[in-house]
C-alpha cells in the first residue's frame, strides 16, 4: 500500500494553505492524503474557520478543524482519498510518529505571537529537523498550489555528492513538467591569493571550475526528460539559495544524517525555512 502524504493542521490559515498544497501534491503523486490535528494545538483561528461555516460566532472544535481541512483538500481534487484524525498529544510527537509511515509531511509556517506571520513555528522547525521523511514547509508566494506554480521551476541546492535531496527535486520537476535549477554555491577562500603558484592570476576560476565539475558529476544520471539548468554561483549557500527562491515554486535542500550531536538542521536549511520566498522541502540524506 502506498505511503500517504501527511499534512498537519492547527486551525490557522497557514495550515489550511498547507492543506491546499498537500492536496495538489498527493494528487500529483497519486497518493492518499492524511490530515492530522493535535488537540494541544489549542489556539485556533476561530474567525477564519467559523467563516467556513457561515457562523462568525461559532466556537471552533477539533472536529471543525478537520471538517474544514477535508473540504479544502477536496476543493480541487474531489476524487482524492482523504482521511482525518485528531490526536490528544503534543503536535511535534504526533507528526514525527506520522512521518515514519509517510511519503512526506506538509506543514504551514505559523508561529505564535506578534511575529506569527514572519517566523516559522517551533513545531514545523522541530519536525523538519528530525523527521525521517521529506518535510515541506509551505511558505512564500506559492498561491497555495503545488501543480500550478507561477514560475515553473524547482530549485535544488547541490552538494559535492549525490543526495536524496537531488533525487527528490528531480522527481518533483518531472511530475510538474517544471525546469530543474540545480544550484552549486562556491566561494574563494580568503587565503587564496594571486601569489599562490597554482592560482596565479585567476584564483576564482579554479574554484568555479571545480564547483561546475562537481555539479556535472552529481547530475550525470539526471533523466533525459527532465529540463535541467545547472548553475554555479559565487557566495554563501544561504544567500545564493534564498535569492533563487524568488524565482521558484519549490526549493529543495538536504539534511544530513544524525551525527554525534543528534538531529540538527544546518544553517542553510534553517535560514531558508524562516525566510524563503517559496515552499521549502527538507530531505534527509539516506546514504
Amino acid at each position: 500500500m502506498p505511503l500517504p502524504m501527511v499534512v498537519g493542521v492547527d486551525g490557522s490559515e497557514s495550515s489550511l494553505r498547507a492543506v491546499d498544497w498537500a492536496a495538489d501534491e498527493a494528487a500529483l503523486r497519486e497518493l492518499p492524503l492524511r490530515i492530522v490535528h493535535a488537540y494541544r494545538w489549542d489556539r485556533y483561528e476561530g474567525g477564519s474557520l467559523a467563516r467556513e461555516f457561515d457562523e462568525p460566532s461559532r466556537r471552533v472544535t477539533p472536529d471543525d478543524i478537520l471538517v474544514v481541512a477535508g473540504r479544502r483538500a477536496r476543493r480541487h481534487h474531489p476524487d482524492l482519498a482523504v482521511t482525518t484524525e485528531a490526536v490528544a498529544e503534543e503536535p511535534e510527537y504526533v507528526l514525527l510518529r506520522e512521518a515514519r509511515n509517510a511519503s512526506a509531511v506538509i506543514l504551514g509556517t505559523r508561529g505564535r505571537g506578534e511575529l506569527a506571520d514572519l517566523l516559522l513555528g517551533s513545531v514545523s522547525l522541530a519536525v523538519a529537523a528530525t523527521a525521517n521523511c521529506a518535510v515541506v514547509v509551505v511558505r512564500g508566494s506559492h498561491d497555495n498550489r503545488a501543480v500550478e506554480g507561477r514560475h515553473g521551476r524547482v530549485v535544488v541546492g547541490v552538494a559535492a555528492a549525490p543526495t536524496a535531496a537531488v533525487r527528490f527535486a528531480t522527481e518533483e520537476a518531472r511530475r510538474r513538467g517544471a525546469v530543474l535549477d540545480a544550484v552549486r554555491a562556491w566561494r574563494c577562500p580568503t587565503h587564496d591569493t594571486a601569489d599562490h603558484p597554482l592560482l596565479a592570476g585567476t584564483p576564482e576560476r579554479v574554484h568555479e571550475e571545480r564547483a561546475a565539475e562537481e555539479l556535472r558529476a552529481v547530475l550525470v544520471d539526471t533523466p533525459a526528460d527532465v529540463r535541467l539548468h545547472r548553475l554555479t554561483v559565487e557566495g554563501p549557500a544561504r544567500r545564493v539559495l534564498l535569492n533563487a527562491s524568488y524565482g521558484a515554486d519549490l526549493l529543495v535542500v538536504g539534511r544530513r544524517r544524525p551525527g554525534q550531536f543528534g538531529h540538527r538542521l544546518g544553517r542553510v536549511a534553517h535560514t531558508l525555512l524562516h525566510h524563503s520566498a517559496c515552499p521549502v522541502a527538507v530531505v534527509p540524506d539516506t546514504a
